[in-house]
């Protein structure tokens, strides 16, 4: 009998598991062998805090191929074949939702594995559900572009789809940049557009501010300096 693929939710930073992750999904990670990891270095952190009752070093590691070609790959879809239940993990959040990992859940279904997501924590939806925006209507772009005048001109089409569509628009960005985005964001979108950033989700220094773009220009952003997080917009 082949094995299941569990995808399996990471922390999104330095929380006792059990405060984010349920019993079920919990249990299924502690049992798991065979792992299929976006970076070794994170999914050691996470098997770590999970106390396993045995060593870390036991367990099956294989860092993510980046394409269906690779050697890893094929191997990884073997061992499922061959009846290894397996878990894949992303560095933080929920596996395939801005992160690595849809290429070989759908290699998975094409070989009639069965898929199992468990429940845990996406910075995406929790960001979403706490702005007030629009949860019926919204697009994830993932990071917009670095230089100043792309990322304007990307600010300013967001900002129009937003409108045209009444539909909430999300991204993200490198923590070092936070706070030159959050400049662009109040100097470039029109001054009733509402802006949210949510930063360290599930942690203890969580914060989440919604205002229109307006008020972001007098607001202090450096207390959003190098801090994970995720950005909204509605027009």
């Amino acid at each position: 009998m082949a094995g299941v693929l569990y995808l399996v939710p990471n922390l999104l930073g330095a929380v006792a598991p059990d405060t984010v992750l349920p019993a079920r999904t919990l249990d299924v990670a502690r049992r798991l062998d065979h792992w299929l990891v976006e970076t070794p270095k994170p999914a050691r952190a996470f098997l770590k805090s999970l106390a396993l009752a045995r060593p870390i070093a036991s367990l099956t590691l294989t860092a993510l191929p980046t394409t269906p070609l690779a050697s890893a790959f094929r191997d990884a879809l073997a061992a499922l074949r061959n009846g290894s239940d397996t878990g894949l993990l992303s560095d933080a959040g929920c596996p395939g939702v801005a992160d690595p990992g849809a290429a070989f859940v759908a290699a998975a279904h094409t070989a009639g594995i069965r898929v199992v997501p468990l429940v845990g924590p996406s910075a995406i939806l929790l960001a979403l559900m706490a702005s007030g925006m629009n949860g019926q209507q919204f697009c994830f772009h993932g990071y917009l572009p670095v230089r100043q005048d792309a990322r304007t001109a990307a600010l300013r089409a967001l900002e129009q789809q937003s409108r045209a569509n009444a539909r909430t628009e999300l991204f993200i960005e490198t923590p070092y940049r936070n706070v030159a985005l959050l400049g662009a964001l109040a100097d470039t979108l029109q001054p009733a557009t509402r802006v949210c950033v949510a930063a360290d989700l599930t942690l203890a220094s969580e914060a989440i501010e919604c205002r229109p773009a307006a008020q972001w220009r007098t607001r202090d952003r450096t207390v959003f300096d190098r801090r994970p997080a995720i950005f909204l917009l509605q027009a």
